[in-house]
C-alpha cells in the first residue's frame, strides 16, 4: 500500500514534545482511491507521536465510495479515526469549517486528501507551533510537484497580490498542510472560499508576528484527479477584496463608504461649480454639455455612497452587539479569585474601619 519513502522525524535531536492533543483535519471529495493510503501514511507517521491524537475525515458529498471508504477504515482503526459525512457538495472552505467544528485537539493540523501533502511534515511543524509560541505554522511547497503555466505561474501571482494586500508575507497561501493553535483558529469562522485566505483572516483575531511558514515536502498526486482549474483565479480576486475589505473596514464600513462618497461628491461639485462659473459669469450654454450630466451623476453617487456607509455602520454594529462580538480578540488568561491579583497595603492607614494596626506578617484583605 506504501509507495511513498519513510523520511526522518524532523525533530531536532532530543526534542520534547511539549503536552497537547492533536487533531488531523482532512476534507476530501472523491478521494475513494486515497483514503487508505492516506490513512496508513498517517499512521506512520504519528507511529511514535508522544501525545494523543485523532483524525477527522470530512466527505464532501463524494459522488463515488470515499463516503463508504470512511466509514469502512475508521471502524478498522478504532474511535480516534472518525468521518463526518456532508449532505452534499459544500466546496471545500466549508467542508474544512466541518472538521474543525468536530475537531476536539487544542492544536490542529489540516492537509489535503490527495496524498500531496506529507503527514511526515506534521509533528516537525507542531513542535515548532510550541515551542515558539506561534499560533500558525503553514506550509510552503517549494518543489511543487505539479505544471508550470497551469498551477505554479498563477499561483505565484496570486500569492504576491495576497501578501501585498494584506500584509501577511506568505510564499505559499494555496498549501493546505498548516497547524493552527486550536482556540485561535476557532475564533474565526470560514465561509466562500475563505480557506485561500486563512493566514489572512487569522490576522484579524492575532498578529502577523505569530504566524510563520515551513517548507513541506509535496508529492506527485498518484489517484484520482486535482478540483482546480484556472477558473478558480477569477474566484480568488473576487474574495481577494472583500478580504480586503473585511480586514481594514470590517468594524467601520462607513469610513470605507463615506470615503468613496466624499470623493464622487467633491468632485461632482467641482464640476457643478465650474460650469455654474461658465453660465453665470461667461453666459456660455451649459444645458447640453455632457460635464453636467457627469456633474450631477457624481453627487448623487457621492451622496448614495455616504448613505449606504451609514446603513452599513448601522448593520455591522447591530450585528456585533446582537452576536456578543468584540471589537478586539485578548488572549485567554487564568481565572483570577475574588481576592487575587490585587496588591494589598502592608500596614494600611486609618479608615472607616478603624484605627491602623502594627503588620504583624501577611496582609489579609479587608473588606467593608
Amino acid at each position: 500500500m506504501n509507495v511513498l519513502p519513510i523520511p526522518a522525524s524532523g525533530l531536532p535531536e532530543g526534542a520534547v514534545m511539549p503536552e497537547h492533543k492533536l487533531s488531523i483535519v482532512v476534507p476530501m471529495y472523491n478521494e475513494a482511491d486515497n483514503v487508505e493510503p492516506l490513512l496508513v501514511r498517517i499512521h506512520q507517521a504519528m507511529e511514535n507521536y508522544s501525545q494523543p491524537w485523532e483524525v477527522v475525515l470530512v466527505d464532501d458529498g463524494s459522488t463515488d465510495a470515499t463516503p463508504a471508504e470512511i466509514r469502512r477504515l475508521a471502524a478498522q482503526y478504532g474511535p480516534h479515526v472518525h468521518g463526518v459525512e456532508l449532505v452534499r457538495n459544500f466546496k471545500q472552505t466549508a467542508a474544512m469549517q466541518a472538521g474543525l467544528d468536530a475537531a476536539r485537539g487544542d492544536v490542529i493540523a489540516t492537509l489535503d486528501g490527495d496524498l500531496q501533502n506529507d503527514p511526515f511534515d506534521i509533528p516537525r511543524m507542531v513542535y515548532r507551533l510550541l515551542t515558539e509560541d506561534l499560533d500558525l505554522v503553514a506550509g510552503w511547497r517549494k518543489n511543487r510537484q505539479e505544471g508550470f503555466w497551469m498551477r505554479r505561474l498563477p499561483s505565484r501571482i496570486a500569492n504576491r497580490l495576497i501578501a501585498r494586500v494584506t500584509g501577511v508575507q506568505l510564499k505559499d497561501y494555496g498549501c493546505s498542510l498548516k497547524v493552527f493553535r486550536g482556540s485561535v483558529i476557532r475564533s474565526v469562522r470560514l465561509y466562500g472560499e475563505m480557506h485561500r485566505f486563512i493566514p489572512a483572516w487569522l490576522a484579524t483575531v492575532t498578529t502577523p508576528r505569530r504566524i510563520a511558514q515551513e517548507v513541506v515536502t509535496h508529492h506527485a498526486r498518484i489517484h484520482g484527479q486535482s478540483k482546480y482549474g484556472i477558473s478558480r483565479t477569477f474566484r480568488v480576486v473576487l474574495d481577494l477584496v472583500f478580504m480586503f475589505f473585511f480586514m481594514r473596514y470590517r468594524t467601520r464600513p462607513g469610513h470605507f463608504f463615506g470615503g468613496i462618497g466624499i470623493v464622487l461628491g467633491v468632485l461632482g461639485s467641482l464640476i457643478l461649480a465650474y460650469l455654474f462659473a461658465v453660465k453665470v459669469f461667461l453666459g456660455q450654454d451649459i444645458g447640453t454639455r455632457p460635464m453636467l450630466i457627469t456633474g450631477f451623476f457624481l453627487v448623487i453617487a457621492g451622496l448614495q455612497a455616504i448613505t449606504s456607509g451609514v446603513l452599513a455602520e448601522m448593520l455591522s454594529r447591530v450585528y456585533l452587539e446582537a452576536n456578543g462580538a468584540l471589537a478586539y480578540v485578548a488572549r485567554p488568561q487564568p481565572a483570577h479569585g475574588e481576592d487575587d491579583g490585587w496588591h494589598w497595603p502592608i500596614n494600611p492607614g486609618p479608615s472607616k474601619l478603624g484605627p491602623s494596626k502594627p503588620a504583624t506578617g501577611k496582609a489579609k484583605p479587608r473588606r467593608k
